[in-house]
């Protein structure tokens, strides 16, 4: 069963929505502003996310940011500029659709997300040489298998589910050190990174794998 949050202000839409996307496997919800997504999103745990741009108390980028690594994510918007649909990309979403649009395309949209999004826990991803096991907890590159510590295992799941992404350092941090600490300092996400490099690059001071994005975070490179 796929859980759907969609975040629109207008609610007949939403109601819309929420009836053509229902069906035996999916349960869509919906909300209207972003402190009631953040709400929803602490109960329940979600497989796709609809999100508006314009909503009453923000902007839905601000709200793009925590959802990141969460599930994927399809903008719904008016602003049918190009601008607007690089800026929603670039900041994280998965796809984009303007207003007016069909339930049918929306509805075509939402499983190809959802498909992708089953490929990629599917447990068993193959890269560019590279066997990652995240059922079994195995690792390989070159047939040769890789011993990751926990924290290193979350990090290279969180970059090669998300690859071509860049995942910025302060969620990356939020997401992967989970146990509760008030502080963690972001140099054990460098530590994390070197350590991680060290044993899949080649050439861990020319990384092919994975890579910095200056003043934001890390992207995982190649397919």
């Amino acid at each position: 069963m796929k859980n759907i949050l969609i975040v629109e202000d207008d609610r007949a839409l939403a109601t819309g929505i929420c009836i053509a996307l229902k069906s035996d496997d999916i349960i869509p919800l919906s909300c209207h502003s972003i402190k009631s997504a953040k709400q929803e999103i602490a109960k329940i745990s979600f497989d796709l996310f609809l999100l508006d741009l314009n909503l009453p108390d923000g902007n839905g980028l601000d709200l793009l940011y925590n959802l990141k690594g969460l599930a994927p994510v399809i903008i719904l918007t008016a602003n049918d500029l190009e601008t607007d649909i690089v800026t929603g990309l670039e900041s994280g979403a998965d796809d984009y659709i303007t207003k007016p649009f069909s339930l049918a395309v929306l509805r075509a949209k939402v499983n190809s997300q959802l498909r992708k999004a089953s490929e990629r826990k599917s447990g068993k991803l193959e890269l560019s040489g590279c066997v990652f096991d995240f059922d079994r907890l195995e690792y390989y590159k070159n047939g040769q298998p890789l011993e990751l510590s926990k924290t290193e295992q979350k990090l290279l799941k969180m970059l090669v589910e998300n690859k071509g992404r860049t995942l910025e350092r302060a969620m990356l941090v939020d997401r992967i050190w989970t146990d509760g600490a008030e502080f963690v300092d972001e140099n054990a996400l460098s530590v994390t990174v070197k350590r991680l490099r060290d044993k899949l690059e080649d050439n861990s001071s020319k990384p092919v794998y994975i890579k910095t994005i200056y003043g934001i975070g890390y992207t995982w490179a190649v397919n």
